[in-house]
């Protein structure tokens, strides 16, 4: 591996750091795994200050581009690009609720009927049968004695995950990942535990299913629009009576 950085002018140096070495890792020069050079090493390079390349390697690790290891055989390694950045800082403002339930609404309606469309689009006949699979553990639990609210939560996560999946776009799979594990606070917000709602999802999902499973990619989007803006309405209406 032959690294080739240009020396530097004074003037925010450590930026420029940054943006070398984003760039190697980006075109592919440095790879994940790799090790970067040592910080006398990498001072040398760019004829720098170790203080400029310590700033920009501590700017390269919180772009999730490398991360510092400790130790004897430590130092900066190269990481796979992902979206856990982006993710990180969605996650933060749903965790927050600084975002109302009509831009969750509208951000899940658009997203989610697209993403449902291209399930029933891409959906292989193995997708197919993990999708009932999922729908008959749900069957099973409303069969179930006790609260079984927490555990049907959970299940329809991980049914809107598999057609996420299903759909084979990972920046949407990464997003609505993201979305789901965090919208429970808003379920447990608006009380949403009635067990005859729980069974009308349950019937929506159903619908949803069906329509990937017969390759329905129209009917796949509107249902899932439909789903999202009525257990949205729920949720407003909770919200309101207890005001």
């Amino acid at each position: 591996m032959v690294l080739k950085f240009t020396k530097l002018k004074q003037n925010r140096i450590f930026q420029r750091v940054v943006d070398q070495i984003q760039a190697a890792i980006l075109d592919g020069s440095l790879k994940p795994g790799n090790k970067l050079p040592s910080e006398m090493k990498l001072k040398s390079m760019f004829d720098t200050s170790r203080g400029s390349i310590r700033e920009a390697l501590r700017v390269l690790e919180q772009k999730g581009l490398i991360e510092i290891k400790v130790g004897a055989n430590g130092g900066a390694i190269v990481k796979t690009v992902d979206t856990e950045k982006i993710t990180e800082s969605l996650e933060l403002l749903i965790q927050s609720q600084k975002m109302s339930l009509d831009h969750l609404s509208e951000f899940r309606e658009g997203v989610e009927g697209l993403v449902t469309a291209l399930a029933a689009e891409r959906a292989t006949d193995g997708d197919r049968r993990s999708l009932k699979a999922l729908l008959a553990e749900a069957d099973n639990l409303f069969n179930k004695k006790g609260d079984v609210w927490h555990e049907l939560v959970r299940l329809d996560t991980r049914l809107h995950m598999s057609i996420a999946e299903i759909a084979r776009n990972p920046v949407y799979e990464a997003v609505l990942r993201m979305v789901h594990t965090n919208i429970h606070g808003y379920y447990e917000r608006f009380s949403l535990k009635n067990i005859n709602l729980l069974k009308e999802n349950y019937q929506d999902l159903c619908d949803i299913v069906h329509a990937i499973e017969t390759g329905q990619v129209n009917e796949a989007r509107s249902r899932a629009q439909h789903h999202v803006r009525k257990f949205s309405r729920y949720m407003k209406i909770e919200n309101q009576k207890h005001r």
